[in-house]
């Protein structure tokens, strides 16, 4: 699986490199949902631009996409593209939602409202973005499984645990395809320094073991290293299969680069897809 926030930096994203990602055998494509009201264009416009891969929000806000809005969007791409889109829901980050407040609570009210809507969404129709034990309890109770994102491996295990077998586990995953250690570290910080600003992704960090002195100054090689793999396309691939063997049903993968084609680093996840695809 694929994940990239990419796809909403331009107005039309470059479409026919999502067909590239599928005809290299990515089972699906994960874009950000955003801060804006409603469902973002971009996810139907990555399902017009395929024909079999599915297509996945992570996530939409919700604070900021209401279900009165979001819910017919969803019935629209249903009906367009049947059994093709996986809604991603999270309550996003304290720092960045104004009267942010009882995110557990307001997200039980949120899939109620997805329950009452003239098309309801079903449970299996949706995910949710989850790290602590309520919300991945909530995530096996009212939806397809979970979406953690910016997690060690022994998240995974854990999450897996609380879980349960059959929810869906799709974690995402940043790497860095740099067997440089300085230049991969310096872009995986890059990369890793709005996460360790924001106080759910470093609660988190510490029940793993990771202190101050990990978190701070855009974190430790300890840290960092277990968060974002890097190196060249066969290390990579054995991380990844660390978090399928602890528990991942799907990795979502996003590569940090600083170049690429528009922006976007299509050499590199066309080389990681040979190594996947071979193990």
């Amino acid at each position: 699986m694929w994940w990239s926030g990419a796809w909403r930096l331009a107005d039309e994203p470059t479409v026919d490199v999502a067909a590239e990602l599928e005809s290299l055998g990515y089972g699906a494509l994960w874009s950000s949902g955003g801060f804006d009201p409603g469902l973002s264009p971009t996810f139907g416009r990555l399902l017009a631009s395929t024909t079999r891969i599915a297509v996945a929000s992570g996530i939409v806000s919700m604070w900021t996409g209401a279900p009165s809005d979001v819910g017919p969007a969803v019935a629209e791409l249903e009906t367009s593209f049947p059994g093709r889109f996986l809604l991603g829901i999270g309550a996003s980050h304290a720092p960045l939602v104004h009267d942010y407040a009882r995110p557990y609570s307001h997200m039980v009210t949120y899939l109620d409202e997805l329950d009452a809507l003239e098309t309801p969404i079903p449970a299996e129709r949706r995910i949710l973005a989850a790290l602590g034990r309520r919300m991945l309890e909530l995530a096996a109770q009212r939806a397809a499984g979970a979406h953690p994102y910016f997690v060690p491996v022994q998240h995974t295990a854990q999450a897996r645990s609380i879980l349960g077998p059959a929810p869906l586990l799709a974690p995402e995953v940043a790497v860095v395809v740099e067997t440089d250690p300085v230049a991969a570290r310096a872009l995986a910080r890059e990369y890793a320094s709005l996460y360790l600003g924001l106080p759910n992704y470093t609660q988190n960090l510490r029940t793993f073991g990771f202190g101050d002195e990990d978190i701070d100054g855009g974190g430790s090689d300890r840290l960092i290293d277990a968060i974002i793999p890097w190196g060249d396309a066969a290390t990579i691939t054995d991380r990844i299969h660390e978090h399928h063997d602890a528990g991942a049903d799907h990795v979502c993968l996003q590569v940090i680069s600083a170049t690429g084609r528009n922006g976007f680093p299509l050499a590199e996840y066309t080389e990681l897809a040979g190594a996947l695809m071979g193990r």
